[in-house]
């Protein structure tokens, strides 16, 4: 695994390194896999694609990892690829939901356990459109670089997907990446033309939580929808506990659920950790994790790099199960759930208000 530990992302890092660990401890307490203990080796790249790749190569070529978990952010995904395509090393369960790692060229070696950001920014559009926003009222805060104008991109599919062939150019607002710089953003949200009723948020929830504070003041009715690469946790964190109108969407369930998948992540939780600080970013790391187990499970014979991406072309349905439709996986199938859930800030804290478990 490579992630941001160090940097301004850092609780994502961390805890996406946290659920993977959790489920690994999980296997290895009753004697692992063929009797072998799994083991994850994490690497600090700081939300720094130069890093990312850096780690990547030696944990491939210095450490002979058979497969690489959880790596985190869609511009690290963008270098790393190529160099995990060209070794034949699985790589799986990326923290992101980019279309680079979905595309049909993206490679042999990358399959994906979460749904995409452009489900996710679908989930958004169908609420704020439901509430009876215009769609010229939509705007979007990215970052300044490939993957901020991609999902700008996306954003403007699906509103046609909707039918709104003429929705027109919608506000895009950037920021520096690896900074919180938003000041800027903030004056040209607050110098539309068409003053915007939601911001879809593609953001760090540190970025994020400074711009949603500087504009409450200024324009209190104005709604704010963030990815789940934000992170819940850490965006409520540094929300004040009276601020409305914050949705967040998840391609986990809510952490205190009542199903088999979160009762068991949360049991293991305290055991592992003698804490209840649950986050939607721990629970994925777990739920990938698990999947991964499983397909080590299916392999009858040597565990390595080759059988491993030959076991995880051939598994299909999992018995790892976020709700009631299964998660399956398959090579021409590499996304493993399709489910999105939407959640609303209320009382200090993310509440869910809707699910979508076959979203498109």
């Amino acid at each position: 695994m490579s992630g941001d530990m160090s940097g301004l992302s850092a609780d994502i890092g961390l805890e996406m390194k946290r659920g993977l660990e959790l489920g690994f401890a999980e296997i290895n307490a009753s004697g692992g896999v063929q009797g072998r203990k799994v083991r994850l080796l994490a690497r600090d790249d700081g939300y720094v694609p130069l890093m990312a790749a850096r780690n990547v190569r030696q944990l491939i070529d210095e450490e002979h990892v058979n497969a690489i978990l959880g790596s985190i952010g869609t511009p690290m995904a963008m270098l790393t690829v190529p160099i995990i395509n060209k070794r034949g090393v699985l790589m799986f369960g990326a923290f992101t939901g980019a279309s680079v790692l979905r595309q049909d060229n993206v490679g042999c070696c990358v399959y994906n356990y979460r749904a995409s950001y452009k489900q996710e920014i679908g989930m958004m559009l169908e609420h704020i459109l439901n509430s009876g926003i215009k769609p010229n009222e939509i705007a979007l805060l990215t970052q300044k670089d490939a993957s901020g104008d991609t999902t700008y991109d996306v954003a403007i599919e699906k509103l046609k997907e909707y039918g709104l062939e003429n929705a027109g150019p919608l506000l895009h607002t950037r920021y520096r990446k690896n900074t919180h710089n938003v000041e800027q953003s903030v004056a040209d949200v607050l110098t539309a033309t068409v003053p915007p009723k939601a911001i879809i948020m593609i953001s760090t929830y540190g970025a994020s939580s400074l711009f949603i504070n500087l504009l409450k003041a200024e324009l209190p009715n104005l709604k704010y929808y963030h990815i789940s690469y934000t992170g819940s946790k850490p965006l409520a964190e540094l929300l004040e506990k009276d601020t409305d109108g914050i949705y967040i969407t998840s391609v986990v369930p809510h952490v205190n659920a009542d199903n088999a998948l979160t009762r068991q992540y949360r049991e293991s939780y305290v055991k592992q950790r003698g804490a209840t600080d649950f986050s939607s970013t721990s629970l994925e790391g777990y739920i990938v994790a698990k999947i991964f187990i499983e397909v080590l499970q299916s392999i009858p014979g040597e565990i390595n790099k080759t059988s491993i991406l030959r076991a995880i072309e051939r598994i299909g349905p999992l018995h790892t199960s976020t709700g009631p439709v299964p998660l399956r996986l398959k090579q021409t199938s590499r996304q493993a759930s399709q489910a999105i859930w939407l959640h609303q800030f209320v009382d200090g804290q993310f509440k869910q208000i809707a699910v979508n478990y076959d979203s498109q």
